[in-house]
């Protein structure tokens, strides 16, 4: 798991509502993930499903990369699906509570007594993330252990052991902690292992044959690795699978991933009372899932990212529509890429991103190298090359690599950050949200 997973919003704002026409242009989805896997922009899977039948599904990229061969990637390979597991999780705990051997009131000190506010935490308040417990992949020491096997009772420990960031339902706050503790749960009261309740309870009611808990990435099972992109693709570490739990250990496929949210949105899989729980948003969450907006229309779902993959699922009620995607290397953000996908499907008029780039040689990268700080922020950028690369690394930050886009201007699309040398005088300008900041070489 990533030391932060975080919710990636569609589109926000209002627009004039459009007609969606129901022809679909697959050939402009084709031309769209045929230039992101051209210019090495991505590498995943997308399935999108209507009313229960794939509509459109494509494949780019590569399972594995080694120095020896490429495995490319199918519409079978597995990902790691991140945070999309919590609603894998959310749907087994309202299930137990249709089944009246939980309660959304049921409080933790019932099952982990150790833990901070036990008494005062419910299973409610850990859905919904209000529970005030302190999400430990923030912590600096997680990229320290998170490849080591951990067991209940170590994960219980490191998540006890850190101070509340808030009293129970006082307000919302994104942690893993309380999904990897509802994965306890569900196996207290199961009496059974998170994995068999996945298979009992979800996979093989509803027929997925690629989704399970993850283990170390076996390519032979048609799993894949993740990548990160610097001078071509570069395998990421593997974070145990013991960590996430019910956090983020769950493998699956877009096409296993979309069949789930539709089963899901069926009653397939919970009562009527337990979905509309789920969906019910309180201060930007709902219980195990999210409610995402696209213009006019809303969606309902859940965003995962996990080393170096990221996934997200959603479904459209008033569309019976699901669009599933997994990605194992992201150069382009995800959010983009969906935002791309939307918009061709509901025929909102999007145009192709072309990825201009210019080609540099190491030599001409050293005019740029060096320290640079800003009088009104309080960080340094620092600036280095690898080969023909240009690196930035922020103060406490981790390194990442620019890319050229033009005479002297460089961009990371992956975090919106844009940069534009003057080596003249010795400035940068970071652009980045809307802002921009002068930085001066030291």
């Amino acid at each position: 798991m990533k030391a932060r997973i975080i919710l990636i919003t569609l589109i926000t704002g209002f627009s004039i509502l459009s007609a969606y026409s129901q022809r679909l242009n697959k050939a402009e989805l084709d031309s769209f993930f045929t230039i992101l896997a051209d210019k090495n922009k991505a590498m995943g899977s997308l399935v999108i499903s209507k009313n229960g039948a794939v509509v459109y599904k494509r494949t780019i990229g590569y399972s594995s990369i080694s120095d020896n061969s490429k495995k490319p990637a199918t519409e079978s390979t597995k990902y790691r699906i991140g945070s999309i597991s919590k609603m894998f999780t959310a749907t087994m705990v309202f299930q137990l509570i249709d089944e009246g051997k939980l309660n959304l009131t049921t409080t933790l000190d019932t099952y982990f007594p150790q833990i901070p506010n036990a008494n005062k935490i419910t299973i409610g308040n850990l859905l919904n993330h209000r529970s005030g417990l302190h999400n430990f992949t923030n912590d600096p020491a997680y990229m320290t252990w998170m490849v080591q096997p951990k067991t209940e009772d170590e994960m219980i420990a490191v998540i006890s052991k850190s101070p509340v960031d808030f009293q129970p339902n006082e307000k919302a706050s994104y942690s893993n902690s309380n999904f990897v503790v509802l994965g306890y749960v569900i196996e207290k009261v199961s009496k059974q292992s998170y994995a068999r309740c996945l298979t009992e309870r979800i996979t093989s009611k509803i027929g997925l044959s690629s989704t399970y808990v993850g283990g170390k990435t076996n390519i032979e099972k048609g799993e894949s690795f993740s990548y990160a992109f610097t001078n071509g693709w570069k395998q990421q570490p593997e974070t145990d699978m013991s960590i996430p739990g019910g956090a983020g250990a769950i493998v699956s496929t877009p096409a296993d991933m979309a069949k789930f949210i539709e089963a899901l949105f069926a009653l397939k899989l919970t009562s009527s009372n337990s979905l509309n729980q789920m969906k019910t948003i309180t201060e930007g969450y709902g219980m195990g899932m999210f409610q995402i907006p696209f213009f006019e229309r809303k969606a309902y779902g859940h965003n995962g990212g996990i080393d170096g993959f990221g996934s997200t699922l959603t479904y459209f009620p008033e569309d019976s529509l699901a669009v599933a995607y997994c990605t194992n290397g992201q150069v382009y953000p995800m959010n983009d890429i969906l935002i791309g996908v939307l918009s061709i499907y509901f025929g909102k008029g999007y145009s192709i991103p072309v990825f201009n780039t210019v080609t540099l040689k190491s030599e001409d990268l050293d005019k740029y190298l060096g320290v640079y700080s800003s009088q009104k922020i309080p960080l340094k950028i620092t600036i280095t090359k690898d080969n023909a690369t240009l690196i930035a690394q922020a103060t406490g930050q981790s390194s990442f690599p620019l890319q050229a886009t033009d005479k002297d201007k460089f961009e990371f699309e992956q975090a919106g950050i844009k940069m534009e040398f003057d080596p003249d005088k010795k400035e940068l300008i970071l652009k980045q949200g809307g802002g921009a900041s002068v930085f001066t070489k030291e």
